[in-house]
């Protein structure tokens, strides 16, 4: 229970019809999910516009509302405040009703196109290794030291949010290591939270479904450097070429880490297998069970992070080659006949063409490269056409398959992609709608020795269809059928 002038603490308010020394037991801005003596939240959102349920909120127990426009009618039980901006204000009020747990957690941002997940991750298997206890927010799930909690969103609303953290402060955690993606960065998600610091990661071709061109991508993750602190560190990868861009106006301390240039925090990856890669981090040799020059950078990142973050630099290095591949990304098996299959979740033309970089670094050049891809409905059409032109360029035989379809059809997403495949290498590509025949084939097709790419949906268990989710796991699929 917090007092409504309580919640309106760093709200810039326009107007405030009504009381404001109300006790307030919930908070929501969905209509549906209002109880009684709460604050209802009218967000103007992509798809419905939270205005039109005030009246709705009301009925079902809201005795305040904060909106960007009035009603017509008013309710002369319910306090009325306006803003200019409903979603900023969420923010700030979801952070003062859960005490501002962010404030007492060292809170790491990662941000970029490929590596958020990786890089999360493998910080918070790290920390754990080294006895801190922590929180993870990332694509694939949400921790709380050892409590899973499934997500739905990279970054979750502003009121989930600041409710995990206020959960991982209440559970004893010290640190917190979240994805943060550019859609959180435009819906304002993250504003009004304490970071210690940030990573980026890099930046490619992506999300221009929502974004509408490439600057305004660049603009979204560049914001959460913007709005960084003097206290906090922003840890950004000297490779990509808009590293620097990300940093240009912010206030954090600056540090860099790459592989290809010199930096604060450098790496050399010297050997490469499809058992783990041979590292050189800081004039330290490591081994370690990731694979490819993207996973070398995202090691480099977390080793960064833990050593920014005052941590033993020998005992990091320990930890960091016991680590294991995280679910779907580079995720490697082996039938008993050889055949070598690696699930990834690349679905950007970037990630796609790192993973076959990588195998193409590893194999000795007598196997043959099956490689399975697809890309989603209602997503990025951009990309679907380079998607097919880098797999077809990279790989001896391709399979262009399904992959989310949802309210498409399969087919047409597959055929946008084989517009991509240059005349000469048509005749390798095949075009399979059935994802789980797709995977049968490009396995029925491998030899033993050869290798089979499986893209897309890496660590996903289903495909969307139609607005309904199909179990469907690639490694589980791929398992069985090379049995």
């Amino acid at each position: 229970m917090k007092l409504l002038r309580d919640l309106l603490y760093k709200v810039t308010l326009e107007n405030v019809i009504g009381l404001t020394n109300m006790a307030i037991d919930t908070l929501t801005y969905d209509s549906r999910k209002q109880m009684k003596f709460g604050l209802f939240v009218a967000i103007k959102g992509e798809v419905f516009d939270g205005h039109k349920f005030i009246d709705q909120a009301i009925e079902k127990g809201a005795i305040a509302i904060l909106c960007q426009d009035l009603p017509t009618t008013l309710n002369p039980k319910v306090t009325y405040v306006t803003v200019e901006d409903s979603r900023k204000a969420l923010a700030y009020v979801a952070a003062n009703y859960f005490d501002h747990p962010s404030a007492h957690l060292k809170l790491i941002g990662v941000t970029g196109t490929n590596g958020k997940t990786s890089i999360t991750t493998m910080l918070f298997h790290l920390f754990k290794s080294l006895g801190v206890k922590s929180g993870l927010i990332s694509t694939i799930v949400n921790k709380i030291d050892e409590i899973e909690i499934q997500t739905q969103h990279t970054t979750p609303d502003p009121i989930a949010l600041n409710s995990l953290l206020r959960q991982m402060v209440d559970n004893g955690c010290s640190t917190c290591f979240m994805e943060v993606s550019s859609h959180a960065m435009n819906q304002e998600r993250v504003r009004g939270l304490n970071f210690s610091g940030g990573v980026f990661t890099n930046l490619t071709h992506d999300h221009l479904d929502y974004h509408s061109n490439f600057h305004d991508y660049l603009l979204a993750k560049k914001k959460f450097f913007d709005n960084l602190d003097k206290q906090a560190f922003a840890l950004i990868n000297d490779d990509d070429k808009y590293g620097e861009k990300m940093v240009t106006q912010s206030q954090a301390k600056i540090k860099r880490y790459a592989l290809k240039t010199e930096a604060d925090f450098k790496g050399k990856l010297i050997e490469s297998r499809f058992d783990g890669m041979l590292l050189n981090i800081d004039g330290e040799e490591v081994w370690v069970k990731l694979i490819g020059g993207f996973n070398a950078s995202n090691i480099l990142a977390v080793y960064g992070v833990a050593m920014l973050l005052g941590y033993d630099k020998t005992d990091v290095l320990k930890v960091i080659s016991a680590l294991n591949p995280v679910e779907g990304r580079f995720q490697f098996t082996r039938s008993s006949g050889g055949i070598s299959a690696i699930v990834d979740y690349a679905h950007t033309p970037d990630a796609l063409e790192k993973v076959l970089e990588t195998i193409k670094e590893i194999r000795t050049g007598n196997e043959t490269v099956i490689t399975v891809v697809g890309c989603g409905g209602d997503r990025d059409r951009e990309k679907r056409p380079i998607m097919a032109q880098i797999a077809s360029s990279f790989s001896d035989q391709v399979v262009l398959t399904s992959d989310n379809p949802r309210s498409e059809d399969p087919a047409a997403i597959i055929d946008e992609m084989y517009a991509g495949v240059d005349a000469s290498k048509k005749s390798r590509v095949l075009k399979i709608t059935d994802r789980k025949e797709a995977i049968k084939t490009a396995c029925t097709l491998a030899r033993d020795g050869d290798i089979v790419l499986i893209a897309g949906k890496g660590h996903e268990k289903y495909q969307d269809i139609k607005g309904v989710r199909h179990p469907f796991d690639d490694m589980k699929v791929l398992k069985e059928i090379l049995k």
